[in-house]
């Protein structure tokens, strides 16, 4: 698969700019917000973790960058405008269909743009091994484990070579020793790849391992509270998780994140 943009990644605030949220609000039935005036810049080649409490409006503001839903007021610009195929997916769970193998589960995107299997069985094929599946695309869903059907939600969020993917708490639901397999092999699929990824998760740890940015959002409403960015060289490692940095890092990130629950509560008073 081509690299979006040439290698390496530019260092932090020497990134092309890629995707602009300007004042964003989304209010639910007239009473529900659930963001309120979100701006946030995202680069190319940035690794974006949203993270806060429940209810803050992470997976909101995914789902309006996807275009799932409409934004109440504010804007959302692609820089260049935004073509076929830009953008990649990855939801909660691994949502495949239980009738179709895993190549045709990873070709529902091409099949969505009307493109012939045939045409795309080599990019498939080549997603698919990216992601340690090659030998995997006659299977069906039930007969991998949960990591497995995570890998294949992710080969069809980045078969069609994606500038940006999304991924709404992917690993959640796994246990601790496949999610840190499968948040090492993000990290080597992002090099590969070159693409930009917005994250939402949960976890302090998780969010300081993966990212080179963490917004962290307060709730009720949702907006961006703080950021933090992990200047640590990619790829990483066990020895960057070990290590005194990454400690600091995660005591650095659940302080911005207790003051945005503070906001929380006390917004709520």
């Amino acid at each position: 698969m081509r690299p979006a943009y040439p290698l390496p990644i530019p260092p932090l605030g020497r990134r092309k700019p890629l995707l602009q949220l300007a004042g964003v609000d989304k209010v639910f039935n007239g009473t529900v917000t659930a963001l309120s005036g979100m701006d946030l810049q995202v680069g190319q080649g940035d690794f974006i973790s949203l993270l806060g409490p429940s209810g803050c409006g992470k997976s909101t503001a995914l789902r309006l960058i996807a275009g799932l839903m409409r934004p109440s007021a504010g804007s959302i610009t692609w820089t260049g405008g935004q073509a076929k195929g830009d953008l990649g997916v990855v939801f909660q769970e691994p949502t495949l269909m239980p009738w179709a193998t895993v190549a045709q589960n990873v070709y529902l995107p091409f099949r969505l743009q009307g493109l012939p299997y045939p045409e795309v069985e080599d990019r498939i094929a080549r997603a698919l091994a990216l992601v340690g599946l090659e030998r995997f695309h006659g299977a069906y869903p039930r007969q991998l484990s949960g990591g497995m059907k995570m890998r294949v939600s992710i080969a069809r969020s980045m078969v069609t070579e994606p500038r940006l993917i999304l991924m709404d708490e992917p690993f959640a639901a796994l246990d601790e020793i496949t999610r840190h397999k499968l948040n090492n092999d993000l990290l080597a699929l992002r090099e590969k790849l070159q693409c930009t990824v917005i994250f939402v998760t949960h976890s302090v740890f998780e969010s300081v391992y993966l990212s080179d940015r963490i917004v962290v959002m307060a709730a009720r409403p949702g907006r961006v509270s703080a950021e933090v960015q992990v200047e640590e060289p990619y790829p990483r490692s066990e020895e960057f998780r070990t290590s005194a940095r990454y400690g600091e890092l995660c005591q650095m990130t659940s302080e911005a994140l207790q003051v945005a629950m503070a906001e929380h509560q006390e917004a709520a008073e």
